[in-house]
């Protein structure tokens, strides 16, 4: 299941690739039930941002980290050795308060505290995800760029840790994509690749897990902006550089 050529020239292009087929209709009903338990134990605030690394006790989230057809669509990007950096579900509920959040424009490795700034994020779509609902956008090319300068975003409801947004352009604005994704479809996007999403506009909850991925060459320089040290797993190849506690 490793990407073709022509979509590993497209991901290096644009910065993002989408969309991949991860599971069958009926393995992805699965998954959702097994969020839907861990999203019934935890409650639906702490559901939102929350839940963070919980692959380290909820198989079914190191499963799908694990699965071959992501492992092989992120070794044709970054190579053979591979660590899963972190896990991190982000649900938009579309009643109520909840309903005016959004995710801002920014880049993942901003604050990430790397040397080089550079990831991989798979988005699994654990709930359909449309424009409807906040799916999430990307502008493409923006990761060709290197980072940015962010600022603090002037409107409310920002799920990002750090309320951090980039500022970009109107053209640029103008030329994002809707990554419309269904249950157990995911997108791959690069670490500097310029994205967000809109408030879930209807009353269907919008759910995907973040799967992040680094090659051993990139080592921790700071804490990142949720104050949580990295604990990676090496899921592929080998680790010879020993930047990191292992998982």
């Amino acid at each position: 299941m490793h990407l073709t050529p022509e979509q590993i020239g497209a991901y290096h292009r644009d910065g993002f690739l989408s969309p991949l087929s991860v599971l069958s209709e009926a393995a992805a009903d699965a998954v959702r039930l097994q969020f839907d338990a861990l999203e019934a134990e935890v409650g639906q605030e702490r559901a939102g941002i929350g839940l963070v690394d919980r692959h380290f006790d909820q198989p079914f989230i190191f499963e799908l980290a694990t699965l071959t057809t992501v492992l092989d669509a992120v070794e044709s990007l970054i190579g053979p050795d591979i660590l899963l950096l972190a896990t991190h579900f982000f649900c938009k509920y579309g009643e109520g308060n909840a309903a005016e959040k959004f995710v801002a424009w920014h880049q993942d490795v901003t604050y990430w505290g790397l040397e080089p700034p550079q990831a991989l994020t798979v988005w699994y779509a654990v709930d359909g995800s449309d424009r409807e609902n906040g799916c999430m956008r990307v502008i493409p090319g923006t990761h060709s760029a290197g980072i940015r300068e962010h600022a603090k975003a002037e409107k409310g409801g920002n799920l990002l840790s750090i309320n951090q947004e980039v500022p970009v352009t109107p053209e640029e604005e103008a030329r994002a994509v809707d990554l419309i994704l269904r249950p157990g479809e995911a997108s791959i996007h690069d670490g500097a690749a310029i994205h967000g999403s809109l408030p879930n506009c209807s009353t269907r909850r919008r759910c995907g897990l973040t799967l992040r991925y680094v090659t051993p060459s990139v080592r921790p320089v700071a804490m990142s902006s949720m104050k949580r040290p990295w604990r990676p797993v090496l899921l592929r190849g080998v680790d010879a550089e020993g930047n990191f506690k292992l998982g």
